[in-house]
């Protein structure tokens, strides 16, 4: 298997569960192997959930704007 197809491995079984459990994945809903193998092939658990395009990374929303800004 090439990198690209672990990564692409990781990414459906994540998209998988997210269609089987209707919410957002957890570690605890894969098996030690395959929570392990989703790991070693997107990284740690939030950014494998932002690589399957599942979770956004945190401050990378649109910024707010201060108070007396106008918008």
């Amino acid at each position: 298997m090439t990198s690209e197809e672990k990564r692409l491995w990781a990414v459906e079984r994540l998209r998988e569960k997210q269609r089987e459990l209707g919410r957002l994945p957890k570690k605890e809903d894969f098996d030690d192997a395959s929570r392990s193998r989703i790991k070693a092939f997107l990284g740690p658990w939030p950014r494998a959930l932002e690589a399957a395009g599942l979770k956004s990374r945190p401050g990378r929303q649109t910024k707010k704007h201060k108070k007396g800004e106008e918008t």
